[in-house]
């Protein structure tokens, strides 16, 4: 069995980026994924380091992500056999590999481009 380590970003400035890329507030996740907006808050702060792995499966479905990699950077271990998914073979042939600064960047400009739409929306 591979593992790999995630270090670029830790687990809790993470949660945090998936959050504000969807235009989402503590309490959008707290209704959607039934966990504590103080838990959450102290999740992304990095007051809580290793939540359960009930909690984290429920982020990564609310957060449309691998629960592997929310068990990881949790740091929990995982194998890297668990790790492929077709949107990243997809990025990496038609871009190849991605830097985190790269990864951080696209979030940031899709976050910008939902939130141009939704003010769009509300405008008609």
């Amino acid at each position: 069995m591979v593992v790999r380590k995630i270090e670029p970003q830790d687990l809790g400035s993470y949660l945090k980026s998936l959050r504000l890329a969807r235009n989402l507030t503590l309490r959008d996740v707290e209704k959607k994924a039934g966990i504590s907006i103080s838990f959450l808050s102290q999740m992304e702060s990095g007051k809580v380091k290793k939540p359960s792995p009930v909690t984290l499966y429920k982020l990564a479905q609310e957060f449309c992500v691998l629960y592997e990699d929310l068990m990881e950077r949790a740091g929990h271990p995982v194998s890297i056999n668990t790790k492929t998914k077709p949107v990243e073979q997809e990025i990496s042939s038609r871009f190849g590999t991605l830097t985190e600064d790269e990864e951080e960047s696209l979030a940031e400009y899709l976050s910008f481009l939902r939130s141009r739409s939704a003010k769009s929306r509300g405008k008609k």
